[in-house]
């Protein structure tokens, strides 16, 4: 899946892009030289334990808790600023290593109540919206279904950093395509698959400035109603997915919730946050709490 928002992309790298290029680069070549089931683990230590401190990621991930969780223990609160980062750095060594995340992943079943209806909506080609959030490993998903022969697509979000942008691009292209970028010539791509049948991963759970003033976590949260709309102008399903990441860190249970009733784009949308919402109570570590999802 990619997000359903994105910053502009620079048209020429700063030196602090290419600093930051060269050293997530060679963080990930020194990464693909260590088996699979050592490589994601290794990725999460590093990002939980250095990066998060030195990026902000931990101080936010304690903000946002104290926002919309305020009871929680100390304790939790502290684990799940390690555990939360862990989490990130396993979903980008996974993205980066290409045929073997896929391969791991491509035979997961589907489990949920709209588990029948996408399948259904598989057989007849008909268009579907999937919904998902930054939980788990919200690749699982798209990679598990293209490698099953589902036609899924996924708006792409350019990142401000041409030189990441570019190796980005690529490496969630290997997992699957098509990928439509943000604008109007993306924009007309995606609709054409769309009402061809295919199936159109949107991410809902970043923060949009002019998007509707929803709830998360009972807190205004700004949301892009663009899966309900393009549902409601096209005649598709919206049905939430998810990849799950189990206990042993490395394996996704795929949860598929039911489709999303037709109704107006602010009802619709809200049931999708109450959706992702429900799963991340119960799995408040594997949720990207680094985000700044009530801004505004």
């Amino acid at each position: 899946m990619s997000d359903a928002a994105s910053p502009p992309v620079a048209s020429r790298p700063t030196l602090t892009d290419r600093i930051t290029n060269a050293a997530f680069l060679g963080f990930m070549g020194t990464l693909r030289l260590l088996p699979y089931r050592w490589r994601v683990p290794l990725a999460g230590w590093v990002v939980a334990r250095i990066v998060a401190p030195l990026a902000g990621y931990s101080r936010r991930i304690r903000e946002n808790l104290a926002k919309v969780r305020p009871d929680l223990p100390a304790s939790e609160v502290h684990r799940l600023m390690r555990a939360v980062p862990d989490n990130v750095g396993r979903t980008l060594a996974e993205m980066y290593s290409g045929p073997e995340f896929i391969d791991r992943i491509r035979a997961i079943p589907l489990t949920g109540p709209g588990a029948p209806a996408l399948e259904a909506a598989h057989r007849e080609n008909r268009p579907v919206i999937l919904a998902t959030g930054h939980f788990g490993n919200y690749d699982v998903a798209r990679a598990a279904l293209i490698a099953r022969g589902y036609r899924v697509g996924a708006l792409y979000k350019p990142m401000s950093n041409p030189l990441f942008n570019e190796h980005y691009l690529k490496t969630i292209s290997n997992i699957g395509t098509p990928l439509f970028p943000r604008g109007s010539r993306g924009l007309a791509e995606m609709v054409k698959f769309l009402k061809s049948g295919g199936m159109l991963g949107l991410v809902m759970d970043q923060h949009m400035n002019h998007g509707a003033p929803l709830t998360f976590f009972g807190e205004t949260a700004f949301t892009a109603t663009s899966a309900a709309d393009l549902a409601l102008r096209y005649g598709a399903e919206v049905i939430p997915v998810y990849g799950l990441r189990q206990d042993n860190g490395l394996d996704f249970e795929i949860i598929v919730e039911a489709p999303i009733p037709p109704s107006d784009p602010e009802s619709m949308t809200q049931a999708i946050n109450d959706s992702l919402e429900t799963l991340v109570r119960a799995h408040m570590d594997q949720w990207f709490w680094i985000h700044r999802r009530w801004r505004g």
